[in-house]
């Protein structure tokens, strides 16, 4: 049987290990140095990189591929998992709110991935979305460095929140492997 990595014309151009996504030495997710200190900086760090993941896994593609879904009848595309992600940023800030809920930016149930569509237009609202988003979600949370802090009407713990976001883009990096490598056969690292 043959192995994946025996395929190299299939992969990226990392050369030291043609079927990972870039050289080590060239991974934006490697660091030199120690890790961070403390429980809020290694949380924040873990979700920095998923994040990160999550970009490096729609690079170079066009808004076809973007928009590609995955197996019949699922709606998953990568497109979808981005638009997904904007709707989970919004809704971490409903649950530290207090307020009235920021409404649904692409509607109801899954219509961010039922309106995942082909067009480059949609795709780069949706990155510029998530940027925008992440960024709302990270401000509401930085006036709020006690892990035990508990907020919103729920009284969710700031940690149970981070740790919450980092399971959430963790489970959807893995779909974006999936689809990735259905598209055009990279797989991750």
């Amino acid at each position: 049987m043959q192995r994946m990595s025996d395929q190299p014309a299939r992969w990226s151009q990392a050369t030291v290990y043609p079927d990972m996504w870039a050289n080590p030495d060239d991974d934006p997710r490697n660091t030199e140095g120690p890790s961070p200190d403390g429980e809020l900086a290694t949380l924040q760090d873990f979700l920095t990189n998923y994040r990160m993941t999550l970009r490096m896994k729609c690079e170079g593609l066009n808004a076809e591929q973007m928009a590609c879904r995955s197996v019949p009848p699922s709606t998953m595309s990568l497109l979808g998992l981005v638009r997904h992600l904007v709707e989970v940023e919004r809704d971490w800030r409903n649950w530290i709110s207090d307020g009235d809920p920021l409404p649904k930016l692409y509607g109801e149930k899954d219509a961010d991935f039922d309106g995942a569509v082909a067009e480059q237009v949609e795709v780069d609202a949706a990155f510029s979305a998530l940027e925008r988003e992440q960024a709302a979600t990270d401000a509401a949370l930085a006036g709020h460095p006690d892990l035990g802090e508990r907020l919103g009407k729920d009284r969710v713990a700031v940690r149970e929140l981070m740790v919450h976001r980092i399971e959430e883009y963790a489970r959807h990096c893995g779909h974006a492997d999936l689809l990735r490598e259905r598209i055009d056969g990279r797989v991750g690292q």
